[in-house]
C-alpha cells in the first residue's frame, strides 16, 4: 500500500496560480504511475493528469492542457500539479492517487488515494 498526503490547495481569484505537492510514502516501488483526479460538488470525481515515476510521461484532460503541468521529483518521492490561469470552474478537492497501470485516465486503475486537498477559485 502507497499513503499519499496532499498539501497546497487553497483559495485563489481567477487568473491566478497554486501549486499542490502529493507526498508518497510506503511501498511507492509498486507504483507505476502518479495521477491527479478532482471533484466538484455535486458531481463525479474525474481525471486531471498523470505522470510515471519512471520515464515521466504525462497525459492530461482536455480541460487542463496548457495550463496545469505535472511533474515528479523521485528522489522525494514527490509528484506536483502546478496550476495556471485557473477558473472559477477548476474549483474542486483535489486528490493524488497511484496506480500499477501506465498512465490510467479512470479511477479504477487507482489502488491508493490520498485526503484531497480543497482548491477554490474565485471570479
Amino acid at each position: 500500500q502507497v499513503q499519499l498526503v496532499e498539501s497546497g490547495g487553497g483559495l485563489v481569484q481567477a487568473g491566478g496560480s497554486l501549486r499542490l505537492s502529493c507526498a508518497a510514502s510506503g511501498r511507492t516501488f509498486s507504483s507505476y504511475t502518479m495521477g491527479w483526479f478532482r471533484q466538484a460538488p455535486g458531481k463525479e470525481r474525474e481525471f486531471v493528469t498523470a505522470i510515471t515515476w519512471s520515464g515521466g510521461s504525462t497525459s492530461y484532460a482536455d480541460s487542463v492542457k496548457g495550463r496545469f503541468t505535472i511533474s515528479r521529483d523521485p528522489a522525494k518521492n514527490t509528484v506536483y500539479l502546478q496550476m495556471n490561469s485557473l477558473k472559477p470552474e477548476d474549483t474542486a478537492v483535489y486528490y493524488c492517487a497511484a496506480s500499477r497501470y501506465w498512465l490510467g485516465r479512470s479511477r479504477s486503475t487507482y489502488d491508493d488515494w490520498g485526503q484531497g486537498t480543497q482548491v477554490t477559485v474565485s471570479s
